[in-house]
């Protein structure tokens, strides 16, 4: 029996082109608020005896988490045989350590809730930085979808004469396996954060590198504050041509974005895994590919 998607509210897009991927059913849903706030949860296609399949992108997670929840219980409850989740962006993952006495690790409880609810996820390059693997922390069965591929393609296709920076050392890891897809050179800034939004970052000698087209790349743009600091040290350093700036996860908190583009972007484009104006870069095939894996082994 095929498997069944179900989309949580604003995810329609993503269950459809999820479902259309690997032959599933396309399942109904009906979610809304009582006047009180409260959340009613009714599932109009039965899941009996099904496979089932989540699909709902993490950002802004709070409310989002208790929709989840229900609908995976409800689910177990009538009968699915398995829950799994597509959640393309991953919430709760920066606060990764216990940087000041009596901070919650939230990575790691939301990792333990989220676990005990689901049998499997897919989601597109989590920000792993000091837990290695998602293993590490979910105790469910997790893929990750590799988001670089698709940039790196985008890339070769849209910019000439690339040169990839990345604009903290976090972001190594992603700078990297773009430029090596796409064939070109990169660099990767040093970073010192003096606050939430406030950056200082520096670069090697690019002197070497003029004519080329900076891309700047990173996992998560969220205030875009590593991203504007980044901008602005590329265009100190004389490189002439306008800077790209790819994020993988559109999060855009607040001023944001209007913020990136009047730093001097030429062109801000993201993956599809938060809904954006920005989004130009589709990772679905690889999304499809880690779920058709996940979705057909017990």
């Amino acid at each position: 029996m095929k498997s069944l998607v179900y989309a949580l509210p604003g995810h329609e897009a993503l269950a459809t082109e999820l479902a259309a991927g690997i032959g599933a059913e396309l399942g109904e849903i009906q979610m809304r608020r009582f006047p009180d706030g409260e959340t009613y949860v009714r599932l109009l296609t039965s899941p009996l005896g099904r496979n089932v399949i989540l699909a709902c992108s993490l950002d802004r997670p709070d409310e989002k988490s208790l929709e989840l929840y229900f609908a995976s219980a409800t689910a177990r409850e009538l009968g699915a045989t398995r829950v799994g989740l597509v959640a393309p962006y991953l919430a709760y993952m920066r606060q990764d350590a216990r940087f000041n006495p009596g901070e919650a690790v939230t990575s790691v409880h939301y990792a333990r809730w989220l676990s005990q609810y689901l049998d499997w996820m897919v989601t597109v390059d989590p920000h792993l930085h000091r837990h290695p693997s998602l293993d590490v922390i979910y105790s469910m069965r997790t893929a990750v979808a590799p988001a670089t591929p698709a940039i790196a393609r985008w890339i070769g296709a849209h910019v000439a004469d690339p040169l990839i920076v990345g604009p903290d050392a976090e972001s190594a890891q992603w700078a990297e396996r773009v430029a090596a897809g796409a064939n070109c050179p990169c660099v990767v800034l040093s970073k010192k954060r003096h606050g939430d939004r406030e950056v200082e970052v520096s670069l090697p000698d690019a002197g070497r590198w003029h004519g080329r087209t900076p891309v700047l790349i990173d996992d998560i743009i969220s205030t875009a504050r590593t991203m504007i600091a980044a901008l602005r040290q590329v265009r100190a350093a004389g490189l002439q041509r306008a800077p790209v700036c790819i994020g993988v996860h559109a999060l855009f908190a607040g001023d944001a974005y209007a913020a990136l583009c009047a730093a001097g972007a030429g062109e801000i484009v993201t993956c599809n895994t938060i809904a954006h104006p920005s989004n130009r870069i589709d990772v679905m095939p690889e999304i499809v590919r880690a779920v058709a894996e996940l979705d057909g082994d017990p």
